[in-house]
């Protein structure tokens, strides 16, 4: 029995001197516990520190919506809440501490930053006991009072225009009609007119007046309509109760001329705003739907002017955080926007591409794509008939052609000539005994042959250029072989990303594994693929001495940069030039037609198979790319779909010479 005694007597003892041992918590590690949560955003967590008075005024659920929805709505990020610690805290023995907090972070309207006082109280009975945060409104933010809300005000920046080299607008912040309709006063035939008017369908009007805000009377939007379309809207406005108003709009002054190359503008999407995240877009913005509207789109959008406001009680306002407005950046491009629009015109609807260069300083001074659409109509809100219409058309007018690869065809010859002059394939003077019309390298090749238009024989670089002789530039590619072609090109910029502002397709080589495929690449038929602008870079060696210029587009680049240097020797590319100038002054050269008199225009004829795709029979495309080596401050390059290359001459000359 007094054995038992001391036992029981031996573990009393121990839990009293364990519970003598046991730490109590300070007001300052429960604070600290408390602000690890606040910048961990674990509110839930955070409710279970406030002192009771604090969470009668708040219930728990309340308490964490409430922060969470702030933060949410704020956009806060980069929280950083800290208390500089004491270091001998005496409060422990008192029933309250008191201490400074400072909170930091990031928001819609720029960085917010505070300083505020929090109480700690003891509460609970013996062992239970512990320290609780007095929290009130002025932990979110100080001046947040109870009974104030959080609002936002927005300042929505003007969208930058985009201009030519003359600063022309070529995208420009206007006006339209908006056509709306009094609710509650549009009968049943007046409501058919109005809809075949707009292109909409009545049931698109029924909704719109069916929306949760209208109320009868009011003016209820339906339409944008540009305001040169004057004799709709004369029919419009004689429809009773038929209303309309000036509202702002983007405005495209050079319509089809210019709409593949400027795109449109379109109101943002879901999935719009979910592939731009965290760069400052809403879901009132309006974005670049094409072209460069889309290319430039944050350049163009400017910056949404913020203000995060404290509405008080009173009706009163503070403003706790403020973002100014930035309006966005005008872009001012290197095209000549007279010059597109003639040459645009000049194409006159029918399916291809164009685009001119300053050949010595690489501005780019047009990029056409026939046929096209009207980016006003685009923007102010087509009908899915109107859509239906243009993706079904045959011409297809969406199709932006000035970016995609093409056969380049007989253009080509004057590149296979470079690499070939600059590897010794081929001398200059020598004549090529070529006798027939049709040639091939051997039986290997079965049925195909390789065909010419002009026959005669001994044929020189001159004469196979004056002629465009295929058989003298397939042989000339198998000569040089595989490799050295290939690598002649990839110092043309083939396989290669150009750095332009508008994204272009990479120029392709091929495969050129055959002898066929060598060959017929030779004359640019085969696997070569070059887009319009590549084209044209192509040939500014043949009036800079033998450097291959880069082409720019944004006014605010370097003019005249070198994008391969020394691509074509100096004495080849003079000599490359003399011949495309006879190319047009000879009276048997394939763009003779397009001789001015008074102005030497060079050139090279093309023609090429278009194929969508790889091993179809394509369409027959013509080509001609045309400058003076005199004085060259002009490049034009066209080609026309389904053509043969005398229609893209006549029309090529016809551009110089109302240029001239």
């Amino acid at each position: 029995m007094k054995k038992l005694v001391g036992v029981v007597l031996l573990l009393v003892l121990g839990l009293f001197i364990t519970g003598c041992n046991k730490k109590e918590t300070t007001p300052q590690e429960r604070f600290s516990e408390y602000i690890e949560l606040w910048n961990k955003q674990k509110f839930d967590k955070m409710y279970d520190y406030l002192s009771n008075d604090a969470k009668k005024t708040i219930s728990k659920e309340d308490f964490t919506n409430r922060y969470q929805k702030i933060y949410d709505d704020l956009e806060i990020t980069d929280l950083k809440v800290s208390f500089k610690q004491p270091k001998e805290d005496d409060q422990a023995k008192k029933e309250q501490a008191h201490y400074s907090f400072s909170a930091k972070m990031a928001s819609i309207a720029g960085p917010i930053q505070f300083s505020h006082k929090a109480n700690l109280t003891k509460e609970g009975k013996d062992d239970k006991e512990n320290w609780y945060v007095d929290w009130n409104t002025g932990f979110i933010f100080p001046q947040l009072k109870e009974g104030d809300k959080i609002g936002l005000s927005t300042v929505a920046p003007k969208r930058g225009e985009i201009v030519d080299r003359n600063g022309t607008g070529l995208a420009v912040n206007g006006q339209a009609y908006e056509v709306g309709v009094k609710a509650g006063e549009l009968a049943a035939p007046i409501k058919e007119q109005l809809a075949s008017l707009l292109k909409i369908t009545p049931e698109q009007i029924d909704k719109a007046l069916s929306a949760s805000w209208v109320k009868p009377g009011m003016f209820v939007p339906l339409k944008k309509v540009p305001m040169d379309d004057q004799e709709r809207i004369a029919q419009l406005i004689a429809l009773e109760p038929v209303q309309t108003r000036k509202v702002e709009a983007r405005i495209y002054p050079y319509k089809e001329a210019a709409a593949q190359l400027i795109g449109y503008v379109g109101s943002i999407t879901a999935d719009d705003l979910e592939k731009l995240k965290d760069k400052g877009y809403t879901s009132s913005d309006v974005i670049g739907k094409r072209g460069l509207e889309q290319v430039l789109d944050e350049q163009l959008k400017g910056q949404t002017g913020v203000k995060i406001l404290i509405k008080k009680k009173d009706g009163g306002e503070e403003v706790l955080a403020e973002k100014p407005v930035v309006d966005g950046k005008t872009v001012k491009l290197t095209i000549d926007a007279g010059l597109q629009s003639m040459m645009f015109n000049e194409m006159g609807g029918e399916a291809g591409t164009a685009a001119a260069l300053q050949p010595t300083t690489g501005e780019t001074l047009a990029l056409v794509s026939s046929p096209s659409f009207d980016p006003n109509l685009a923007t102010l809100g087509m009908s899915s008939e109107e859509w239906k219409a243009l993706q079904d058309d045959a011409r297809q007018p969406l199709l932006t052609r000035f970016k995609m690869g093409f056969a380049p065809g007989s253009v080509m010859k004057a590149i296979t000539a470079s690499v070939a002059l600059d590897n010794g394939t081929i001398t200059p003077e020598e004549g090529v005994e070529i006798k027939d019309k049709q040639w091939q390298k051997d039986s290997s090749w079965g049925g195909y042959y390789v065909t010419r238009v002009h026959v005669g024989s001994p044929i020189n670089l001159e004469k196979a250029f004056i002629y465009s002789d295929n058989i003298y530039f397939a042989q000339a590619a198998l000569k040089m072989g595989k490799q050295n072609f290939t690598e002649g090109l990839k110092k043309f910029g083939f396989e290669t990303k150009m750095d332009y502002p508008y994204p272009l397709d990479e120029s392709k080589i091929g495969d050129l594994g055959s002898e066929i495929a060598l060959a017929d690449s030779g004359y640019g038929q085969g696997q070569i693929q070059m887009s319009v602008v590549h084209l044209l870079s192509a040939y500014t060696p043949f009036v800079n001495g033998g450097n291959m210029i880069k082409p720019i587009l944004l006014d605010e680049e370097k003019r005249s940069q070198v994008w391969k240097e020394a691509v074509v020797k100096p004495d080849h590319a003079a000599l490359i030039a003399a011949d495309l100038r006879k190319v047009v002054s000879d009276p048997d050269g394939t763009a003779h037609t397009a001789e001015i008199p008074g102005y030497p225009l060079a050139g090279k004829t093309g023609t090429a198979e278009f194929k969508q795709k790889q091993g179809e029979k394509g369409k027959e495309n013509g080509w001609f790319i045309g400058f003076n080596p005199d004085s060259p401050d002009l490049m034009i390059a066209m080609m026309l779909e389904g053509n043969g290359s005398s229609v893209a001459v006549n029309k090529v000359k016809n551009v110089f010479m109302n240029r001239k």
